[in-house]
């Protein structure tokens, strides 16, 4: 490491399922103004769009254009219910946003190398709770089958990191638990096993995600890495912010 403050704590912000629409244009964009007080990256874990149109990106790049801080995300679900979805990745990508689908980027923060990759994810389900992808709509049985091959890309995306920490960002569920308080019977819809199992094996040492707006804020993969749900219904809050450092402690600032 490269300097004096190398070592100290990351601090990490992160908000999902913002569902930019007129009704909330302006809501977020004061928070984020002061980002540099409190965090030094901020994560976006999907659902950015109330429905995906053009007019509702051009609502969210207002939002969080010129930010004091880097900001990464990815998309969700409703993100592309307009099949739009690569034109408002590109939008965002335009204002410096870095927008990632199966791929990673690196961050250099007071001397310590922070590496995010991301994915949007999918369904396929969780023990006890396992997904089909062969019933239901032709929607549903393609965002079931989603999962467990983003889940492949992700600890692919992963592994190409050369960094200290490694953050994995998507907006389907790695983890059981922060899925509970959404009906049992949609479990699978929400996320997948293997999306955690790609967490584990590809050295995160956090995992954030969205969707679940009825969900928990905090869990852990099966092999104990600190998962947290930030979609804004869950926190109630701008976002949350989750100082990191390079061994894998992970603390949550008020």
């Amino acid at each position: 490491m490269s300097s004096d403050n190398a070592g100290s704590a990351i601090r990490i912000a992160a908000v999902a399922d913002l569902h930019l629409r007129t009704a909330v244009a302006g809501r977020f964009r004061p928070a984020f103004l002061r980002l540099a007080e409190y965090a030094d990256i901020l994560l976006l874990a999907g659902d950015l769009t109330e429905g995906g149109t053009l007019r509702q990106a051009d609502l969210l790049c207002a939002e969080i254009a010129d930010l004091p801080v880097p900001v990464v995300g990815v998309l969700g679900n409703h993100d592309h219910d307009r099949r739009l979805g690569y034109r408002i990745a590109t939008m965002l990508g335009g204002i410096g946003v870095h927008m990632l689908d199966g791929a990673a980027v690196t961050l250099p923060v007071r001397g310590t190398v922070v590496g995010i990759a991301g994915v949007q994810g999918g369904g396929g389900g969780f023990p006890g709770y396992p997904g089909t992808p062969d019933d239901g709509s032709l929607e549903h049985r393609a965002r079931m089958r989603r999962g467990p091959v983003d889940a492949g890309r992700l600890h692919q995306a992963l592994e190409t990191l050369d960094c200290e920490i490694r953050v994995a960002l998507t907006h389907f569920a790695p983890s059981l638990d922060t899925i509970v308080g959404e009906p049992p019977k949609i479990y699978p819809g929400l996320g997948c096993r293997e999306l955690g199992d790609a967490v584990d094996a590809g050295g995160a040492v956090l995992a954030i995600h969205g969707h679940a707006h009825a969900g928990t804020e905090f869990g852990v993969t099966a092999g104990g890495v600190p998962v947290r749900n930030v979609a804004y219904p869950v926190l109630r809050r701008e976002y949350a912010v989750y100082e990191v450092r390079a061994g894998g402690q992970v603390t949550v600032t008020p």
